[in-house]
């Protein structure tokens, strides 16, 4: 198979676009200052809140059972990422079926079937990488549940080994929950790469649209500005 021949130029511009915009925005809220400013970053300030009033608590099963709706949430993204997983796998057995019936639609460019299943085989691995990072979450939180067992009574609180308890499951915490963020990523993503089945100018069009709304819930939301106005 060769792949140059594939590939249109459009095609590829569109998908380095993809890459690149994923990537970008990975690098610009994960790793730099400016994305200490997002509702990602903020809400792990409250992390540390949480965890310090959970150790003044003598009864702890509040904290429990948030950490346990966390983690219900967490398990029901990576089940769904596996039954979408399943499915695109199910759609590349059915490639020839798809193509008559997609290819009939006045607005979808003509493609080879060998393309239509490299874009299926794309699709798969995005939704790979959004179930290993929900799985990879769910264990985080069950950890974290642990170090909630594991949390020292509150008359230590103002012992170094309290605060050292009590930084370090907020630490965990906010790892559990960046996997989930980066999991929930590739979901929205993936809702861009879709257009690609239709046209590479439409790929452009729609991970553009997908950055757009994921920047805009970072640093511009009702929510952002809910959690920011409280610091």
């Amino acid at each position: 198979m060769d792949l140059a021949n594939l590939f249109s130029t459009i095609d590829l511009v569109a998908l380095c676009w993809f890459v690149a915009a994923w990537v970008g925005y990975a690098i610009l809220v994960d790793f730099t200052s400016y994305g200490r400013g997002s509702l990602n970053a903020r809400m792990n300030a409250y992390r540390d809140w949480w965890m310090k009033e959970m150790m003044a608590r003598d009864v702890r099963i509040v904290d429990t059972q948030i950490n346990a709706s966390l983690q219900n949430g967490t398990a029901f993204f990576a089940s769904t990422s596996l039954i979408a997983i399943g499915a695109t796998l199910t759609l590349l057995r059915a490639t020839e079926e798809i193509m008559s019936v997609v290819g009939s639609l006045p607005f979808v460019l003509p493609v080879s079937a060998a393309l239509w299943e490299l874009k299926l085989m794309g699709l798969t691995v995005v939704f790979a990488y959004a179930f290993f990072k929900f799985a990879w979450s769910y264990r985080l939180f069950n950890y974290v549940a642990i170090l909630l067992g594991a949390a020292p009574p509150p008359e230590h609180n103002d012992t170094p080994v309290a605060r050292a308890h009590m930084r370090r499951t907020a630490l965990l915490t906010a790892s559990a929950g960046r996997h989930f963020n980066r999991g929930q990523r590739a979901l929205f993503f993936a809702v861009g790469y879709l257009g690609w089945f239709v046209s590479p100018w439409l790929l452009i069009v729609t991970t553009a649209a997908v950055l757009l709304v994921m920047w805009r819930r970072q640093f511009a939301s009702d929510a952002h500005h809910a959690v920011a106005s409280e610091m």
